[in-house]
């Protein structure tokens, strides 16, 4: 996949999702929106896709809300602003539910809408020279359809500030919150991702994907005869399968099992 928006790029395991608008500050409008979701959607679908890195081309990864589909929004009736909005909360969801692990490569400003991009990510990695602001607020709005993951993400008691003060905070600030796994030197950033493709890529793909499933299973609900049940049946059900047969056997032959790849970003 390629446009003017996005590329996709697929080789030996991994999806590289780009946001192709640098002079835009890969700021969102609908047509970025439903590229992505595009991109999501096909990279999920791709049996040879192991891992999806999501990264932004040029100074920012993503500044958020364009300032023209801002301007057409201003005009739109109630019908045509709910139907933008649930799309932007499809492609979201998407990306959160994405059955690969997903990577944020976060190499500068990430605002808005873009800070939801990275807590929707499984893994975010982020340069020392990135910075982050959920910005709604000074234009009158609120980050409602990101707000699932990025609460999930930093917690409920960080959100009350950010969401209310729109400030910028620095990467250090975004470790600190749980926004972004590691904050590394600019010149580092790569290397970073390429070791931590490499590790993913080594791991049972089911197992990840079923992994993700788990956590969502798991977070929310009280430990009851249900959910011990449902993670009985869950690693029971993991061992039976040709992958699981396959890694206990090469772990025990010490050897590598057959899934294992090597990647460089």
């Amino acid at each position: 996949m390629s446009n003017d928006a996005i590329r996709l790029d697929i080789s030996d395991g991994l999806g590289r999702i780009t946001m192709a608008r640098p002079k835009k500050h890969n700021a969102f409008d609908d047509g970025l929106i439903a590229d992505l979701t595009d991109a999501f959607e096909a990279a999920a679908g791709d049996k040879g896709v192991r891992v999806v890195l999501l990264a932004g081309e040029g100074k920012s990864f993503s500044s958020g809300a364009d300032l023209g589909w801002m301007q057409r929004m201003a005009d739109y009736s109630d019908a045509e602003n709910l139907e933008d909005a649930r799309k932007l909360a499809r492609m979201m969801r998407v990306l959160n539910e994405l059955p690969r692990p997903t990577i944020a490569r976060v190499q500068g400003a990430a605002f808005g809408g873009g800070v939801g991009l990275v807590a929707a990510c499984d893994i975010a990695i982020a340069s020392e020279a990135a910075s982050f602001c959920l910005s709604e607020a000074r234009l009158g709005l609120i980050p409602s359809v990101i707000s699932p993951y990025v609460v999930e993400a930093i917690g409920v008691r960080a959100a009350r500030r950010y969401f209310q003060t729109a400030e910028r905070f620095n990467a250090s600030e975004a470790h600190a919150l749980g926004l972004v796994h590691e904050v590394v030197p600019r010149e580092r950033l790569d290397s970073r991702l390429d070791e931590l493709v490499s590790q993913l890529l080594a791991n049972g793909p089911q197992a990840m994907a079923g992994s993700k499933d788990l956590i969502r299973l798991v977070a929310c609900d009280p430990v009851d005869d249900d959910m011990v049940e449902a993670t009985a049946r869950r690693i029971a059900d993991i061992r039976a399968t040709d992958e699981g047969r396959e890694g206990v056997r090469a772990f025990l032959e010490k050897r590598r099992p057959a899934w294992r790849m090597t990647k460089e970003v």
